[in-house]
């Protein structure tokens, strides 16, 4: 076995076996450009699909070896294992090189071995809720700034593709998912942040608790900033737990008035009192909370992380404004579809698992809740008694749409309830069509799902895409 302990860009991996499990997004860049560096790859999936084909014959032009329809089974000679998110770490295949004393990677992991000799700074965004639209505002600051800079990783770009183009980044936003943690060892971000922790992926990780502590291998060797959130104690433990670099901070984010290194806001401005010299009696302005879009608190609290890590990273206080400004919104978060005679008609297909509908819903009311899908484990009471006063009525479709009706019905038995039990994408019609019966003028009418859209379209993004278009079929527009 050829020992890959210490492989980075420049090592010679004409000797290594390298094992691919996954032949998605991440599973290909990573199989690609080991085979560039000259590594011997095999790719192992257990699909079999169109896509899947169209990949493997890509990386067979390029020497890989792929196995499609069999992606539990280790190869033999393995030097490393490099994993997609998607396998849980109870992976039969990960449990195999385990076993054998064969190394796993993830993508974040050859990512990091791979960067160049004058490589960014990586800057990390993790935390059940809010990650993608904090990482996207970060990015923004950072180009506000005058950086060359990208987001990258859970995001759907891969990080590996990122640290192999030839012309190098100032500074990387790092979307970084719960999976994507476990086979994380040697990175070392220059700032990192949770935004929060609920209850998600308990069907991956296999407890609530194993979730948490991969969550919190985020901070692992930070070497600026430890950025957490003062109203999640479990960010704070985190942090407090984390084996960082000596010398990183603990920063602390709140939506009231912040204390010493943290933060915050004040009178609708967004404040730091954490990178400024005198902060134990002053803070710096750095936007107002009108410059996040879209608004709602949860949206403030977004902004307020994006901006710790560029502050982390040397950014002025001009570029958290200009950048929060520039920002264009990614689909699907709390976004507008419609206001037609006094009824908001809302999208946050992207609110995937309980917290995110909770605050979604929050944002509104009175709300007519659109919710339902693949519940990831996750079970409904504390989400409805956080919400029920504000529920004119819910519209419920999807395979697990019984555990949110019997949850309706212990806290909340006088809020009306439609269930639709069609499993083709034409219930949203009739979704749409029940909601439009129960909403009134100055009502919302919100898709916040709390779960997982795999039962019946292909991702979050198709399931809002065919809710606008059934509003927009109901209302003639």
């Amino acid at each position: 076995m050829t020992d890959v302990s210490a492989h980075v860009r420049t090592s010679d991996w004409s000797g290594v076996h390298a094992v691919v499990a996954g032949i998605g997004v991440a599973g290909f860049a990573c199989a690609d450009q080991l085979a560039h560096l000259g590594a011997r790859v095999t790719v192992v999936d257990a699909a079999d699909g169109e896509r899947q084909r169209e990949r493997a014959d890509i990386l067979e032009v390029v020497g890989a070896t792929v196995r499609l329809g069999d992606g539990g089974t280790l190869p033999d000679a393995a030097d490393v294992l490099v994993v997609s998110p998607g396998l849980p770490p109870s992976a039969p295949i990960i449990q195999a090189a385990q076993a054998a004393g064969v190394p796993v990677w993830g993508e974040l992991e050859l990512a990091w071995r791979l960067r160049g000799d004058d490589a960014a700074p990586w800057l990390f965004v993790t935390g059940t809720n809010g990650k993608t639209t904090t990482t996207l505002m970060l990015e923004s600051i950072l180009r506000a700034a005058g950086l060359r800079t990208t987001a990258a990783g859970n995001i759907g770009v891969s990080l590996v593709d990122t640290v192999m183009e030839p012309e190098p980044y100032d500074v990387i936003a790092v979307e970084v998912g719960a999976p994507q943690l476990p086979f994380l060892h040697t990175a070392s971000p220059l700032a990192s942040v949770c935004l929060n922790i609920a209850e998600d992926h308990v069907d991956h990780f296999g407890s609530f608790e194993d979730y948490v502590a991969a969550k919190a291998r985020v901070y692992t060797a930070t070497q600026v900033a430890a950025v957490y959130n003062t109203a999640d104690e479990a960010t704070l433990r985190m942090v407090e737990e984390a084996d960082v670099v000596e010398g990183c901070r603990a920063i602390g984010l709140t939506l009231g008035v912040p204390g010493r290194s943290e933060l915050g806001v004040v009178d609708d401005l967004i404040v730091d009192r954490a990178f400024i010299d005198n902060r134990a009696d002053s803070a710096l302005e750095l936007a107002s909370v009108h410059d996040v879009r879209p608004f709602a608190p949860h949206n403030v609290f977004n902004a307020l992380a994006a901006a710790a890590l560029a502050r982390a990273a040397g950014v002025p206080a001009t570029a958290v404004r200009d950048g929060l400004r520039a920002f264009e919104p990614a689909g699907h978060r709390i976004a507008d579809v419609v206001v037609h005679h006094g009824i908001r008609w809302v999208d946050d297909s992207k609110a995937t698992n309980c917290h995110a509908a909770q605050t979604s819903l929050l944002a509104y009311g009175p709300v007519v809740w659109i919710a339902g899908g693949m519940a990831k484990g996750q079970e409904y009471d504390d989400l409805v008694v956080a919400v029920r006063d504000r529920l004119r009525g819910a519209v419920l479709l999807g395979v697990d749409r019984e555990r949110i009706r019997e949850a309706l019905a212990r806290h909340a038995p006088d809020v009306p309830v439609v269930d639709i039990a069609r499993t083709d994408t034409g219930a949203m019609d009739d979704v749409v069509d029940a909601a439009a019966s129960m909403a009134r003028e100055g009502d919302t009418v919100l898709l916040a799902p709390g779960c997982a859209s795999w039962d019946m379209f292909r991702d979050y993004g198709h399931r809002g895409d065919v809710f606008a278009d059934a509003v927009r079929r109901r209302l003639g527009l």
